[in-house]
């Protein structure tokens, strides 16, 4: 039997795969891996609001996954949309990576400092934490993001731990930046596997149930704020508490909540940010 795993083909995406491959791999099942260009590697410049909405990073997977072109899609699951499409399931969560946020470049933020992301959520608590940080726009793949930083000689960027982590380039992070600080963005550090409904059965066996527990949540507060890439919003589990945040692009105001039950953090929220 053989099992086609679709992912994005950049060499972390890949990366995941080839771990995710790894686990399901069983006498008799053969696994190839498709790698498929999205919407956000074609257009490595523009911001992602200009390119379309949240799911840049995953659409044309889906519609390979939806037409039978691949079995199995393998994305980090802070990029996919916080609702699941319709036809398509989660079967599993791998266990989850550091979920923090890193800093490169610098062991620390100081005032006035020049930091390079692309992430509104990023750019907002970091402009709530020192409105002298200037944030500059910064896309492209992990290495791309670490040469532009050298090139243009900024003081520092930011990039998820995990992608270092899985790349072998921690020694590249200067610090992991604590969610009070730094909240992450829904389900950062987790890799979803996504199957037709139906076909669950194709990864049941390595879902890490811990990780399920801690990102629904997660990803249903977000989708209930409705929000996505556009929008400075974050949620994070840390494994007893739900905590859940919205702020104004730049900086200007960020409101947090904690407590156990996403749809009214996300109420709470909502109404907050329509005062």
């Amino acid at each position: 039997m053989v099992v086609r795993i679709g992912s994005r083909g950049s060499r972390l995406a890949l990366t995941q795969a080839e771990h995710a491959a790894a686990l399901l791999r069983r006498p008799g099942l053969e696994i190839a891996l498709v790698p498929i260009t999205t919407a956000g590697d074609r257009d490595r410049t523009r911001p992602f609001g200009q390119i379309g909405e949240r799911g840049v990073f995953v659409k044309e997977i889906e519609e390979a996954l939806l037409s039978g072109r691949i079995d199995i899609a393998v994305h980090s699951a802070k990029d996919m949309t916080s609702e699941d499409t319709a036809g398509l399931v989660v079967g599993a969560y791998l266990e989850r990576d550091d979920p923090r946020d890193a800093l490169v470049g610098a062991a620390e933020l100081r005032p006035g400092m020049r930091i390079g992301t692309a992430s509104v959520r990023r750019r907002a608590q970091l402009l709530a934490a020192d409105s002298s940080i200037s944030v500059e726009p910064l896309r492209g793949n992990v290495e791309t993001r670490l040469r532009k930083m050298r090139e243009r000689r900024l003081d520092a960027i930011i990039l998820a731990s995990c992608g270092l982590d899985r790349l072998g380039l921690a020694d590249e992070i200067g610090a992991r930046l604590d969610p009070e600080l730094m909240l992450p963005e829904a389900a950062q550090g987790a890799l979803a596997l996504q199957v037709r409904a139906g076909e669950e059965e194709l990864v049941a066996r390595v879902d890490h149930a811990e990780t399920r527990r801690r990102v629904e949540p997660e990803r249903a507060c977000v989708a209930l704020i409705g929000a996505g890439c556009l929008a400075p919003v974050a949620a994070y589990h840390d494994g007893s508490t739900l905590h859940a945040l919205i702020a104004d692009e730049d900086g200007a105001w960020v409101e947090r909540r904690s407590g156990s039950d996403p749809v009214a953090l996300a109420r709470e929220l909502t109404g907050l940010a329509v005062r």
